[in-house]
């Protein structure tokens, strides 16, 4: 149960959500005479500050909330805890402390199947609710609850992500969990498989396989192990990602000559989205569904375009690189990761969408960048292995290795 408050106050006192205070204009004059004579004192010969140059002092605050882990009791309690508490460290939005120095104090207990987590702060509890599963599902569930009910945002720990190996030889895709556990291949079609795409649920995975001698699009129900060839027009059928409601593909598609993008109904139907001279690839959708960035090179080399996804012209973004693909619409719809050509190699650039275009930095060398739930993390590739970012510290973390050479991440939300 989540106390009725909690959630609010919390929010409230979260760097994110902080308000600004009014200090008394007495107060504040009282202040400002003080720093200047102070000032005056240690610079001599400095010319006086006018009212209109009075100092004023920032306090700035962590972004990381202090969070104390205290274990996890029972006799599931050790394999819980050990996923909880690399599930915290992962979040990016908390500091593991000292009890003494903490504002909350995560713990629980956990037994036959069934974890109590609870979460504290003082004497206050903001978080108590039983999960039942595994003890790493359990472990995630909680963390994810953990996440949302102390700063907002959608949890990342209970998410999947899939990718292509070549361990068998072939490259087949592969799913794990989101920091590389229970790392399983997923097809064995002893051919080439690439391009997987999780729907947002986690549920169907949609890739390019070439069973029948061409390039096509299938689709498989996890659940149930049953796959569909969907997308099998002459030619190339290739780069398909699911709509945000899961219910479509915006794919590659080149029967019309040169690659087109098309939007293909899960249960049937397609339509044509663009119309150029050039090759439109690696679609991305905007969280409502309404628009969609794709990859096109009508100007030579690849540029990022927007366009509704009921069609028009499309509109090239201003990213200040000149070489861009791959891009990936982070589920806030506020900020879009892509490749560029860096120092002879890929690199990962990302841009707040809000700017007009412009501003976009490199956040990490690698490929194929994917925004997680969070809208903070990405998955990427790099050096063979999948990685998590955290985008706002920079913290990268190997979570996929030991699977052969591994690439093209995709994540559920």
């Amino acid at each position: 149960m989540i106390a009725r408050n909690a959630h609010h106050s919390v929010l409230a006192k979260h760097p994110f959500f902080a308000k600004t205070t009014t200090t008394h204009p007495m107060i504040t004059a009282r202040l400002h005479i003080t720093l200047l004579l102070l000032l005056l004192a240690l610079v001599a010969g400095a010319p006086m500050a006018t009212a209109a140059e009075a100092p004023t002092i920032t306090v700035r605050k962590s972004d990381a909330l202090n969070v104390a882990f205290s274990g996890i009791g029972g006799s599931d309690g050790a394999a819980v805890s050990k996923v909880v508490q690399n599930d915290l460290g992962l979040a990016g939005w908390f500091a593991l402390v000292q009890p003494g120095m903490a504002s909350f104090t995560v713990s629980g207990t956990a037994a036959g199947g069934v974890l109590q987590g609870k979460v504290t702060k003082g004497n206050e509890v903001v978080l108590s609710k039983s999960y039942s599963g595994s003890p790493r599902v359990a472990a995630h569930k909680f963390v994810d609850d953990i996440v949302e009910t102390l700063t907002g945002h959608k949890g990342i720990a209970s998410s999947t992500i899939a990718f292509i190996s070549n361990r068998s030889g072939r490259k087949e895709v592969y799913l794990a969990d989101y920091d590389g556990a229970n790392g399983r291949q997923l097809t064995h079609d002893n051919g080439l498989s690439v391009s997987p795409a999780l729907s947002p649920d986690g549920r169907k995975l949609a890739y390019t396989g070439y069973q029948a001698g061409y390039a096509d699009i299938y689709v498989i129900d996890l659940a149930t192990g049953s796959r569909v060839r969907l997308v099998k027009f002459p030619g190339t059928n290739s780069g398909a990602r699911f709509s945000p409601n899961g219910g479509q593909l915006a794919c590659s598609v080149s029967k019309d000559g040169n690659p087109e993008l098309y939007i293909i109904g899960l249960g049937g139907g397609a339509r044509r989205l663009t119309r150029t001279r050039g090759c439109e690839s690696s679609p991305a959708w905007s969280p409502d569904g309404g628009e969609i960035i794709y990859s096109g090179d009508e100007s030579e080399s690849p540029q990022l375009y927007r366009i509704g996804a009921g069609g028009g012209g499309g509109r090239m973004i201003p990213t200040g690189f000149g070489y861009c693909t791959e891009p990936s619409w982070s589920p806030d719809g506020q900020r879009l990761a892509f490749n560029v050509r860096s120092g002879g190699g890929f690199a990962i650039a990302v841009m707040d969408l809000g700017s007009g275009g412009g501003g976009a930095r490199i956040v990490a060398q690698g490929e194929n960048p994917v925004w997680g739930a969070d809208s903070r993390h990405l998955v990427y590739s790099t050096g063979g292995t999948i990685s998590l970012l955290d985008v706002p510290t920079g913290k990268s973390t190997p979570v996929v290795s030991g699977l052969g050479k591994v690439t093209e991440p995709t994540w559920s939300r």
